[in-house]
C-alpha cells in the first residue's frame, strides 16, 4: 500500500537482518530483502511478508538494478540499511590481494553504491533514513584483520561525510558501531561469556529503530552498541 512505510535491507541474512525485518513487520512496514543468495531468505520472507531481490552489492550495476526493482514495488522508500561486509583473514604477508580488494568492495564500495541510489530517491521525496552497519574494526584496526579494518574505516568515513551533506536536506544518516559478537541460535560462545556476553540481535534491531524514529531536532549520526560486560 502506498501509505505504508517501506524498508530495504541490503546484505540480508539470518542474524541482525532477520531481527530488523521482524521489527519492521511489527511496525507494519513493507520490507525488501536483498542478498546474493535469496533462497536462504525464503523462510524469513514468508514470516515477514517481505519481497526478496538477488543482488551482489559489490557491483554498481547490480545495485542499480536492485533499486529499479524497489522502484517497481512502489515509490516510497523510508529506511535503507546496509549490512553487507567482506573479510579476508590472515597476516598481511599471506593475504591474496584480489580477496582483499573484493572484501573492501563489498564492505565499502557496496555501501557507497547503495547510499548513492537511496539518496537519489530520498532527495526526490524530501526525506528518508540510511543506516550503515559498522564494527569496532572501523574505529580500531585489529591484527590479522586488515581488510576488514580497511572496509569498515571507509564505511564510517562515508557515513560521516554523508551525514554532514545530507542531514540539512532532511535525510538522516546513521552509522552503528557493533562492538562485540552477535548472538546466534546454538552459538556456544553465548554460554562461554555468560549472560549478555553477546549482543542480542533483537536488542540491536530495537536500537536501529530508535535511531530511525529520532526527532530531526536531535539526530545522531553514530551510535556504539556493546554488551554491558564488553571491554572498550
Amino acid at each position: 500500500m502506498a501509505d505504508r512505510e517501506r524498508m530495504l535491507i541490503v546484505g540480508a541474512g539470518s542474524g541482525l537482518s532477520a531481527a530488523l525485518a521482524r521489527r519492521a513487520a511489527q511496525d507494519g512496514m513493507d520490507v525488501v530483502l536483498a542478498a546474493r543468495d535469496t533462497a536462504k531468505l525464503a523462510a524469513l520472507a514468508k514470516e515477514t511478508g517481505a519481497a526478496t531481490v538477488a543482488c551482489d552489492a559489490s557491483q554498481a550495476d547490480a545495485v542499480a538494478r536492485l533499486f529499479d526493482s524497489v522502484d517497481a514495488g512502489g515509490s516510497r522508500l523510508d529506511l535503507v540499511v546496509y549490512n553487507a561486509s567482506g573479510r579476508a583473514r590472515g597476516p598481511i604477508i599471506d593475504l591474496d590481494p584480489a580477496a582483499v580488494e573484493q572484501a573492501v568492495k563489498v564492505t565499502a564500495m557496496g555501501g557507497f553504491y547503495v547510499a548513492q541510489q537511496a539518496t537519489r530517491r530520498m532527495l526526490k521525496q524530501g526525506r528518508g533514513t540510511i543506516l550503515l552497519t559498522g564494527a569496532s574494526a572501523g574505529v580500531k584496526g585489529y591484527p590479522r584483520s586488515s581488510s576488514f579494518a580497511m572496509g569498515k574505516f571507509a564505511l564510517r568515513g562515508l557515513a560521516q561525510s554523508l551525514a554532514r551533506e545530507l542531514h540539512p536536506q532532511n535525510i538522516h544518516i546513521g552509522h552503528v558501531v557493533i562492538d562485540g559478537g552477535i548472538a546466534k541460535e546454538g552459538d556456544s560462545r553465548a554460554n562461554e561469556r555468560g549472560p549478555d556476553g553477546l549482543l542480542d540481535p533483537n536488542a540491536i534491531a530495537e536500537s536501529y529503530f530508535q535511531l530511525y524514529r529520532q526527532p530531526r531536532s536531535a539526530w545522531a549520526w553514530e551510535i556504539e552498541l556493546r554488551p554491558w560486560i564488553e571491554t572498550f
